[in-house]
C-alpha cells in the first residue's frame, strides 16, 4: 500500500469514527430512542413472562380445583358417584348457562345430563350427554378436554362392568394396546415456551434501529442539517459508514438489553412447571446476540436507504412500514410451515436468524455453513443499501 493510499485510509477511518461518535451521542440524547430502549428492550421480557405466568397460572389453578359444572346432576346418581370417586366437586350450572357462556361470564364448560339418563343406562342404551361450551369463550373452551376425558372414563368403567356381568374378560375390549412415545428431547420440550423470545428480541432490535435510522437521515433533512453535513471535508463513504455504525450500535444495544431482560424476568414465573419449561440463560443470550449482529447491520442500512430520500420524519416512517410488516411476518413462516425447516430459510434475513435462534433453544448443532449463509446475505444487503445512501448524499452535495 502506497503512502497516499495509507493516508486516504487513515482519513477515512478518522472521519467515520468522528461521525460515528457524533451520531451515537445524538441518538442516545433523543427521547424517542431512549423511550424505545426502555420500553422495547428492558420492559418487554418481564412483561411478557408476567402475562404468560398469569395465563398459565390461571389454567393450573382451575385444573387443581378439580371441579366440574353439571346441569341436571340430580338425574344421574351413577355419574355423580363416578365424579365423586375421581375427587371432582360437582357444581350446579346456572339456569342461563348458555347465555353466560356466550358472554364469557362462565369460565367452565357445562355437562348437560338428559332427564332419562338413569333409565337409558339401566336399559343398556347410551344416553346423550352434551358438553356445552363456546369457542369464543377461551376459559370455557380450555376445560372441554378435561370434561370429555371424565365422560370417556365413565364410559370405560360402565363398559367394563357390563362385560364383567356377562362373564367376559374386560381385556377383550382392548384389541390393541396403545403406547405413546415422544421423540422430542427434554431440551426440545423445554424450549417450547422460550420460542417467543426470538420474535420479541428481533422486533425490539428492529424498532430500536427504526428511530435511529430515520432520525439520522430524514430527521436531519427535515431539520436542515443534512446538506451542510455532506459539505464537510469528511468523505461521503466515511459519513455513511459513521452514521450506519451508530444506528447499528443502537440496534444491538437494544437487542442485548432485550435478551438480558428475560433473565431476571424468569423470577416472575410463579409456576414451577412453567419455570422448568423456560430454558433461556446467559449462553442462549450470547448466541442470540451473535446471530443478530449481521441482521442489525443489514436492517440499519436498509432503513437508512428507505429514509434518505424522504423529506420528513413522518414520511420516512410511512415508507418504512412495509419493511416493518415484512420483517415481523417472516418469522411466522416457521409457524405456518408444517413441513419443517427448509434450506431456503437460511437465505432470508430475519427468517434465518429466527431459525437459528430456535435451534439454539432446542440445543441443536449449528454447522458453520448454516452460520455463514445468513452473514453473507446480510453483508450483501448492507453493502448495497450503504452504496445507495452514499449515492443519494453525493447527489445532494452536488445540488
Amino acid at each position: 500500500m502506497s503512502a497516499k493510499e495509507a493516508g486516504s485510509a487513515a482519513a477515512f477511518g478518522r472521519g467515520a469514527w468522528t461521525v460515528y461518535l457524533k451520531e451515537l451521542v445524538d441518538a442516545l440524547r433523543d427521547r424517542r430512542t431512549l423511550v424505545t430502549v426502555l420500553l422495547s428492550s428492558v420492559a418487554v421480557g418481564p412483561l411478557v413472562l408476567f402475562l404468560v405466568s398469569n395465563l398459565v397460572g390461571g389454567i393450573e389453578k382451575r385444573a387443581e380445583a378439580r371441579s366440574v359444572v353439571v346441569h341436571g346432576i340430580e338425574r344421574a346418581p351413577t355419574l355423580a358417584n363416578f365424579l365423586a370417586r375421581q375427587t371432582y366437586t360437582v357444581q350446579a350450572a346456572p339456569p342461563d348457562y348458555e347465555e353466560q357462556l356466550r358472554k364469557s361470564r362462565l369460565g367452565d364448560p357445562v355437562i348437560v345430563v338428559p332427564d332419562d339418563f338413569e333409565a337409558q343406562l339401566a336399559a343398556g342404551e347410551a344416553p346423550r350427554v352434551e358438553v356445552v361450551s363456546s369457542a369464543a369463550n377461551q376459559r370455557a373452551a380450555s376445560g372441554v378436554g378435561a370434561a370429555l376425558r371424565l365422560l370417556r372414563g365413565f364410559n370405560r368403567e360402565q363398559a367394563v362392568l357390563r362385560v364383567a356381568l356377562r362373564g367376559v374378560a374386560p381385556q377383550v375390549l382392548e384389541a390393541v394396546r396403545v403406547e405413546e412415545r415422544d421423540l422430542a428431547s427434554a431440551a426440545t420440550r423445554a424450549a417450547q415456551l422460550a420460542t417467543m423470545v426470538p420474535f420479541f428480541v428481533l422486533m425490539a432490535m428492529l424498532y430500536g434501529a427504526l428511530n435511529a435510522a430515520l432520525d439520522t437521515t430524514a430527521g436531519e433533512r427535515e431539520r436542515g442539517s443534512l446538506e451542510p453535513l455532506v459539505m464537510t471535508p469528511v468523505s461521503h463513504p466515511a459519513l455513511v459508514v459513521g452514521k450506519w455504525g451508530a444506528v447499528a450500535s443502537v440496534a444491538m444495544l437494544i437487542a442485548v438489553l432485550s435478551c438480558l431482560s428475560f433473565l431476571p424476568g424468569q423470577w416472575l414465573l410463579r409456576s414451577e412447571a412453567l419455570a422448568a419449561m423456560f430454558r433461556f440463560g446467559l449462553g442462549e443470550a450470547a448466541w442470540f446476540v451473535l446471530l443478530l449482529l449481521p441482521l442489525a447491520g443489514a436492517l440499519s442500512a436498509l432503513l437508512m436507504a428507505i429514509a434518505v430520500r424522504c423529506k420528513t420524519f413522518k414520511e420516512a416512517q410511512a415508507n418504512a412500514t412495509v419493511l416493518l410488516l415484512v420483517v415481523s411476518l417472516l418469522p411466522l413462516v416457521t409457524v405456518f410451515n408444517q413441513e419443517g425447516e427448509a434450506a431456503w430459510h437460511l437465505w432470508v434475513p430475519a427468517l434465518a436468524q429466527s431459525t437459528l435462534m430456535a435451534r439454539v433453544l432446542r440445543v441443536e448443532a449449528l454447522p458453520l455453513p448454516d452460520l455463514l449463509w445468513p452473514v453473507l446475505v446480510c453483508a450483501a444487503l448492507a453493502a448495497a443499501s450503504l452504496a445507495y445512501v452514499a449515492g443519494v448524499l453525493r447527489q445532494a452535495a452536488v445540488r
